[in-house]
């Protein structure tokens, strides 16, 4: 698959803010407020302004949900999160990145590797409240800025009572959300590209959930559903093909994550989140909605570069769609509202775990 944005600029600054979070003294949250004043020592040399969101759930008239800085391409700005709970207990902190106007993803140190940071970090890369943080947030941390002549970069911080969502802020929302803007130039974004994925490979699923048969539309990520819990708001739709019972003549075919099984026909383990899991009462699987293109074809698809080529796009109300062949185009809008279009692109016919379904992916972002 291929990537056109990279988010991967920000990861090693972040990790230094919150590699040692998880001890129960907090202090890695505990930043001393700038002075900006000057000081008593005669030193008339002001701090530079830092921008800084502020939620108090106790005396909400005193927040601050919005802030901007601007940044010089190649240094970097320092952006400041204090969330300050009451009756709410905050477990979990999500940031997203949103890099010229291109979509929210997620921004995490999902990716490095430190001992630290494992316990930093949830396995979906929301920062692991923990100790004293589940009440007092405070931290601060330099936001890099990329060399661009003209643009934004924005970052949306909040925070959740449990498991959240990157693409659904109101999911378990504890605090927030705030937004920190970094504007570089004019901050003019040029026009939104769609995300485009190729080679995306999906394979008939097994009951114990052992192949890679569900798709995130979110970080272009191929899952087994034996991978973990932390992943299910990833997973958007999965493949099957008709073996027996109600699915026999569904052949090459695709279902929502909600779904999924009774799609398919047989229960895949793991998918359904088990009476022991976290928010297992109230946990939510994602729909998707599908429907033949009439109007798309193979050399339309293609031709789509811009996001606003996917607007025509209307939603159906089926969560699945059976029997695919080799150079459909199937429409689809997922569980967030996003528009996109699938391309088939080659078929392994048949029910065994090697056997497989290809195809490119264009998506709004």
């Amino acid at each position: 698959m291929k990537k056109h944005l990279k988010y991967t600029f920000l990861i090693c600054t972040i990790a230094l803010f919150i590699g040692s979070c998880s001890s129960d003294d907090g202090s890695v949250f505990d930043t001393p407020i700038p002075d900006n004043t000057g000081g008593d020592d005669g030193d008339e040399t002001e701090e530079p302004e830092v921008a800084t969101i502020v939620f108090n759930e106790a005396v909400p008239s005193s927040n601050i949900t919005t802030a901007s800085a601007s940044g010089e391409a190649g240094t970097s700005v320092t952006g400041r999160v204090i969330f300050t709970s009451d009756a709410t207990t905050q477990r979990r902190m999500y940031i997203t990145q949103n890099y010229l106007g291109q979509g929210e993803m997620p921004f995490s140190s999902f990716d490095l590797v430190s001992d630290d940071l494992t316990k930093a970090l949830k396995a979906d890369g929301s920062i692991d409240l923990d100790g004293a943080t589940k009440k007092e947030i405070d931290f601060s941390f330099p936001l890099p800025v990329p060399n661009i002549d003209n643009g934004e970069i924005v970052y949306t911080f909040w925070t959740t009572t449990g498991k959240g969502d990157f693409r659904d802020v109101t999911k378990r929302l504890a605090l927030g959300a705030g937004q920190i803007t970094v504007t570089v130039g004019s901050g003019t974004n040029p026009a939104a590209a769609v995300r485009d994925f190729t080679g995306v490979k999906l394979f008939a699923p097994d009951v114990n959930g052992n192949t890679e048969t569900f798709f995130s539309l979110l970080n272009e990520t191929v899952y087994k559903v034996n991978v973990g819990r932390e992943f299910r708001a990833f997973w958007d739709f999965g493949y099957y093909y008709g073996a027996s019972g109600q699915s026999a003549d569904d052949n090459a075919s695709f279902a929502s994550t909600e779904q999924y099984d009774a799609s398919f026909g047989f229960p895949v383990q793991g998918l359904q989140p088990a009476a022991d899991e976290e928010n297992s009462a109230t946990e939510t699987l994602n729909q998707m909605f599908f429907a033949t293109s009439t109007t798309i074809d193979v050399a339309a698809f293609d031709a789509i570069t811009l996001s606003g080529g996917l607007d025509f796009i209307a939603s159906s109300d089926a969560q699945k769609i059976t029997n695919l062949s080799v150079g459909d185009v199937v429409e689809f809008v997922d569980n967030y509202g996003k528009k996109g279009l699938i391309k088939i692109t080659a078929i392994q016919p048949g029910f065994g775990n090697a056997d497989f379904i290809e195809f490119d992916v264009k998506i709004q972002p």
